[in-house]
């Protein structure tokens, strides 16, 4: 496909590629390794700005090489530029993704090789960033356990590649038209970034319009330069004011809610005055030039390409790094694959000029099949569960089995729960009974949902992650944002206002987990969890017992709720199993007899009486307004613990997947609890079998 002809400004041989500037190759280094060092634990707070400096450099270079074309032949052959592209950038990406699917094969659980699968899949349509975008959750894999999750930022390059040639084509009878037009979607895109970044920062993070802005700074640099016949040689003292923006924005830019925004302007910035003095004799670009960095520099994609799956893999085989020392030998690792895969097979391909372009296109074609059709079979066979032996299958079971139907929630647009997500469960009709708490609730969705069917009663879920269903407190939560902890206080201030406006409502089931915040931290695997509580609309007693103010809370729950409900019910916290994690006890188990394996440290199995204490502080407020009659009280412990001992594993089927959330076969298994709280006896079906 060709534009017609545009005037012409320099002459340039149309297809020529730009001279070549070893200083971009050290600014490629900076960008690479700043990223690979974060991501192996080195104290470099914003080392992940090494891809907004790659975005930078990949608009220099592409706009650069476009607007040579257009300008002097006044057509894009987009034929040619996709081959360019491809010969650049499929060899060694789908090496990569060969390499890390037979690994995972070898190690990773069923769930989350079949996630892989999907990546996969998302990463060679380009679509990657937005499945990551998508995933992001409360139970949500963490990103050490996402193998290709660095395929979002090549996602959104492969976009920009998309996006700039056809803008072009589209304006490119209109040459200032066109101009102007790159200038608008810039300062659009740069708006709509710092603007919406407080408000919705995983999108700004991953999605290409949010970003495109920087990748269009190089472009228009590219542009202004190329109509000025700039040498790029600057002044020392834009090299310096450059470099010192990138490096401090290594150092001190924070990851979490407010990057990128403003704060991505400062290694845009630094980049482009890098980019624009590169070629001038001072001591910064004699830095860039230097053997070493250039060195790094040629080998940054497929260094880039490398590390992540390196780190990831090798992370989870060892259940994280002894020290830095063992994280320095995988880090060298990934440097040598790297060069590996520039020296056999980015160059290879590269420089193999008698390759015709359509045998280019072809072969990247088959790969991509491949790898899709490779994908595409481990997602729809589940992971391969069979990979593993007996003894992994029970937690490998149970590690999967978290996931929830939620088709039938909404978020309400009308009073008196507007704003909140509401989840039908039981038949269609006017809720009668509420079941209101934090992330048990989503745990046990699956048996109250289907208490709520075989009672016939019509009922809704509202739950919270971390969010005790309790009035008049406020939380703050190491796990948590502060907008997370100002949602709950919200949310619940808001279900309190609500109640008088549900007349419909019969029931109330509280759900929680009372020990995490009666002692205001976790325990066991997830001990680094802590919660604190305070009073919402008073100042309460100094240095108040957490327990005392929970009590105090659950007293005030109780009271405000019979003023609109004849009946409140509260579920014990099942029991906790300190040492479980579904996860890691099928990763020890699976990985039992690699060389690389640490030592078990999971249990499935717990001593109540070493949590005596923790139990009690949580039963207590619960019993004794049991005592008086105020509720009644759900007791589930007989169904985990026999002769003083609590199981992780009930009868061959994990009931836990981690120390303290249950698992869908466990909520199923105990949904005969809840046939009270809907009015109703369970009984026995084709789904689920006889009832306990």
């Amino acid at each position: 496909m060709q534009m017609s002809p545009a005037p012409t400004g320099q002459s340039a041989s149309p297809h020529a590629p730009l001279p070549y500037r070893r200083d971009i190759d050290g600014l490629r280094a900076i960008a690479v390794l700043s990223v690979v060092l974060y991501h192996f634990g080195l104290p470099l707070k914003g080392g992940f700005v090494g891809v907004d400096i790659f975005f930078v450099i990949s608009g220099f270079l592409i706009g650069g090489i476009l607007w040579r074309e257009y300008d002097s032949t006044g057509r894009i052959w987009l034929k040619n530029f996709y081959i360019r592209r491809f010969r650049r950038l499929a060899p060694a990406f789908f090496a990569m993704v060969a390499v890390t699917m037979a690994l995972g094969y070898a190690i990773l659980l069923p769930f989350e090789y079949r996630e892989l699968g999907k990546s996969v899949i998302a990463a060679t349509v380009y679509l990657s960033n937005l499945l990551f975008f998508r995933q992001a959750g409360y139970f949500d894999a963490a990103s050490e356990e996402k193998p290709l999750l660095h395929t979002w930022s090549l996602a959104v390059e492969e976009q920009f590649y998309v996006f700039l040639p056809l803008f072009i084509l589209l304006l490119a009878r209109w040459r200032w038209g066109l101009i102007g037009g790159l200038i608008a979607v810039w300062a659009g895109s740069l708006a709509a970034c710092i603007v919406l970044t407080p408000y919705m920062q995983t999108a700004t993070f991953y999605l290409f319009p949010f970003r495109a802005w920087e990748m269009l700074t190089g472009v228009l640099l590219a542009i202004w330069g190329f109509h000025r016949g700039t040498l790029w040689r600057g002044h020392a003292v834009l090299s310096w004011l450059g470099l010192a923006l990138i490096l401090v924005s290594v150092v001190f830019i924070p990851a979490g809610p407010t990057f990128p925004g403003l704060l991505a302007v400062f290694p845009v910035l630094g980049t482009v005055l890098l980019l624009s003095s590169g070629t001038g004799a001072n001591p910064v670009n004699r830095l860039l030039t230097h053997p070493v960095a250039v060195f790094f520099g040629l080998i940054s994609y497929s260094l880039y390409l490398w590390h992540w799956p390196v780190y990831t893999l090798s992370a989870y085989l060892r259940d994280g790094y002894a020290n830095m020392a063992e994280a320095l030998v995988w880090m060298a690792l990934s440097v040598g694959l790297g060069w590996l895969s520039w020296r056999l097979v980015e160059q290879p391909v590269r420089r193999a000029r008698r390759l015709p372009g359509l045998a280019v296109l072809g072969g990247t074609a088959v790969l991509s099949l491949s790898a899709l059709a490779m994908g595409g079979l481990v997602f729809k066979a589940n992971g391969l569960p069979d990979r593993f032996g007996q003894q992994a299958s029970i937690h490998i079971a149970a590690s999967g089995d978290f996931l929830q139907d939620f088709s039938r929630c909404y978020v309400a647009d009308t009073l008196p729960l507007d704003g909140l997500e509401v989840c039908p469960i039981g038949p269609e009709g006017a809720p009668r009974v509420l079941v209101w708490g934090d992330s048990h609730v989503r745990a046990f969705h699956a048996g109250l949902d289907l208490a709520a069917h075989e009672a016939g009663t019509p009922g809704i879920i509202i739950w919270r992650a971390g969010c005790p269903p309790l009035f008049g407190i406020r939380k703050v939560e190491s796990a948590a944002t502060q907008a997370q902890d100002t949602a709950c206080t919200q949310a619940n201030k808001q279900i309190e206002q609500a109640f008088s406006r549900m007349d419909s409502l019969e029931q109330v089931l509280l759900i929680g987990r009372w020990a995490y915040y009666a002692t205001g931290k976790g325990v066991g695997l997830d001990a680094g969890n802590t919660i604190a509580l305070h009073p919402t609309d008073t100042p309460g007693q100094a240095g108040m017992k957490q327990a005392l103010l929970l009590a105090q809370a659950a007293q005030r729950t109780v009271t405000e709720l019979h003023r609109w409900v004849p009946q409140v019910t509260v579920l014990r916290q099942p029991p906790e199993i300190p040492l479980y994690d579904s996860r890691k006890a099928a990763r020890e188990a699976a990985h039992a007899h690699w060389p690389l394996a640490p030592a078990p440290q999971t249990r499935a199995t717990a001593n109540p009486d070493e949590q005596a204490v923790r139990t009690a502080l949580a039963d207590t407020p619960w019993q004794a307004l049991e005592e008086t009659g105020q509720i009644t009280l759900i007791d589930p412990w007989d169904r985990f613990c026999v002769d003083g001992t609590c199981h992780a594993v009930v009868d061959g089927v994990g009931q836990f997947f981690d120390n303290n959330h249950v698992t869908n076969a466990a909520a199923l298994r105990l949904r005969d609890l809840f046939a009270p709280v809907f009015g109703g006896e369970v009984r026995e079906t084709a789904l689920t079998g006889t009832s306990e």
